[in-house]
C-alpha cells in the first residue's frame, strides 16, 4: 500500500491549473482564485488621516509660546477637505478626517477642554502623534494580493480599499459528480429493503461547492457497466473532474474501474490510511470534436471509497488539494496544530489513522468513541482529524498533529 504522502505527491503532480479566466465585480468574487495579482494604484490612506476626535494642532505653537489656550479656526469632518492650519490655532477633528496641511498632531478631545470656540490643550503632543500617514497601509504600485490568492472576505475588501471594482479570475473548476450503488435512495423516498439513504450525495456536492466548484450532480447511476460508461462519456465533455463516489474495489458489482479503463486510464491505489484505504485515479477520454490546442483531451477523474466517513476523510486529504490546484492556488496543504491529547489509545494500526477529535475546554483533545469509517456522526461531532502515524498508540499526555476541519472544509 501507498502512504498517504505518496499517494498525494502523486496526484498533486498531475494537476495543474486549468488555463480560462475571467473578469467579475468584486462583490461577486468570494472564494475565487485570483489569476492576476492586484496592484494598489495609489496610497492608502490617500493622504495624513486623524486616528482620533480631537484637535489638530502645530506642535512648534505649543512650544514656542507656551500658550495652551487656543482659537479653533476650522471644522474638519471625515471626508472633507480641510484649509491649511493656521499659525496659532487648533482645527476641531474627527476620526478619519484629513489632516490640515501645517498641522503635525492631534490632541484626543479627552487631553482638551472646549469653550465657545477656544480650546485648551492639556498635553504635549509628539510630532505625529494620532496621525496616520499617507500610505501607512499601502502604498502606491505595491502588489497586495498576489495571483493564486483565494479571495476570502477580508481580501475582497483589501481589494476595495484600493479602488478595484473587478479582479482578475480562474474561471471555476467544473465537476461532474456521481454515485454508485443499487443501495443507494434518496431523503424522501421509501427505504426499500436493504436499501440506504444516500449520505455522500449531500455531503461531497456540499464539499465542491464549498470550493467554489461548478458542480454536476448526475444522481445515482445504476450498478451496471454500460450505465457508469455512459455517464462517463457524457460528463467527460465539459468537466475538469468527474468524481465517483463507491464502486472502486474490484467486486462483481463494481463497475466503475472496468468503467474508467474502458473509456480512459485508471490508477487504484490502495492506501496505508485509515479510513479511507481504496482511491482511484485516472482520466476520461473526451470525444474528438471536443479536444483542441486549448482543451486537454482527457478529463480528471477520482473515485473515492463509499462508506460515508472514507469518502468524507478521502476527500479533503486528496480531492480538496487537487481541485484548489486546478483552480489556480499555489498552497493548498492545510496548517496542522500540535495539540495534547486527553485520552488513552492503546490499539496502533499498521496504517496512518486520521482519528475524528475535537478540542474541549482545557484546549486538549477528546476523541470520538467510535471511529468506525459508517459513523458520519463523528464528523459533526469532531472539530478535525488527529493525523496518527502508523503503528502508533496514543498515550494521555501526548502531543499529536491536529488538522482542524477549519483548515480542511475551506
Amino acid at each position: 500500500m501507498l502512504s498517504t504522502a505518496e499517494a498525494l505527491a502523486t496526484l498533486l503532480s498531475a494537476a495543474s491549473p486549468i488555463t480560462g479566466t475571467e473578469s467579475i465585480p468584486t462583490l461577486d468574487a468570494l472564494n475565487r482564485v485570483l489569476s492576476a495579482a492586484v496592484i494598489s494604484p495609489l496610497d492608502v490612506p490617500p493622504m495624513n488621516t486623524s486616528s482620533m476626535d480631537g484637535y489638530a494642532i502645530r506642535t512648534a505653537d505649543l512650544a514656542a509660546t507656551g500658550n495652551r489656550r487656543l482659537p479653533v479656526s476650522q471644522r474638519i469632518p471625515a471626508g472633507h477637505a480641510p484649509e491649511p492650519l493656521k499659525p496659532g490655532t487648533a482645527a476641531r477633528i474627527f476620526t478619519g478626517a484629513t489632516v490640515p496641511p501645517g498641522a503635525d498632531a492631534i490632541v484626543m478631545q479627552e487631553q482638551t477642554e472646549a469653550a465657545g470656540n477656544e480650546v485648551t490643550i492639556l498635553h504635549s503632543p509628539a510630532p505625529g502623534e494620532w496621525i496616520t500617514a499617507q500610505g501607512a497601509d499601502i502604498r502606491s504600485g505595491s502588489i497586495i494580493l498576489p495571483a493564486g490568492t483565494r479571495l476570502t472576505p477580508q481580501a475582497l475588501g483589501l481589494a476595495a480599499s484600493v479602488g478595484c471594482a473587478e479582479l482578475q479570475v480562474y474561471r471555476r473548476v467544473k465537476v461532474a459528480v456521481f454515485f454508485t450503488g443499487d443501495e443507494l435512495t434518496m431523503p424522501g423516498e421509501p427505504l426499500k429493503p436493504g436499501a440506504i439513504y444516500n449520505s455522500n450525495r449531500f455531503t461531497l456536492c456540499g464539499l465542491l461547492e464549498k470550493l467554489g466548484c461548478d458542480v454536476t450532480d448526475y444522481g445515482i447511476v445504476p450498478d451496471k457497466l454500460d450505465a457508469t460508461r455512459a455517464t462517463l462519456r457524457e460528463a467527460a465533455q465539459a468537466h475538469d473532474l468527474i468524481l465517483t463516489c463507491g464502486g472502486v474495489s474490484v467486486g462483481e458489482e463494481d463497475h466503475v474501474k472496468p468503467a474508467v479503463e474502458a473509456e480512459g486510464r485508471l490508477s487504484m491505489w490502495q492506501i496505508a490510511m485509515k479510513p479511507g484505504k481504496p482511491l482511484a485515479f485516472g482520466a476520461v477520454r473526451r470525444a474528438a470534436h471536443e479536444a483542441d490546442a486549448a482543451t486537454s483531451a482527457e478529463t480528471f477523474f477520482i473515485g473515492l471509497p463509499g462508506n460515508p466517513v472514507s469518502s468524507f476523510a478521502t476527500f479533503l486529504l486528496f480531492v480538496r488539494p487537487f481541485v484548489l490546484l486546478l483552480a489556480g492556488m499555489q498552497t493548498v496543504a492545510p496548517r496542522a496544530l500540535s495539540l495534547r491529547a486527553d485520552f488513552t489509545q492503546n490499539k496502533a494500526d499498521r496504517r496512518n489513522e486520521f482519528l475524528r477529535a475535537r478540542i474541549n475546554a482545557a484546549g486538549g483533545l477528546d476523541l470520538f468513541p467510535n471511529q468506525s469509517s459508517a459513523v458520519l456522526t463523528s464528523t459533526v461531532w469532531g472539530d478535525g482529524l488527529i493525523d496518527n502515524p502508523p503503528n502508533h498508540a496514543i498515550s494521555v499526555g501526548e502531543t499529536v498533529r491536529f488538522i482542524p476541519f477549519s483548515e480542511l472544509l475551506n
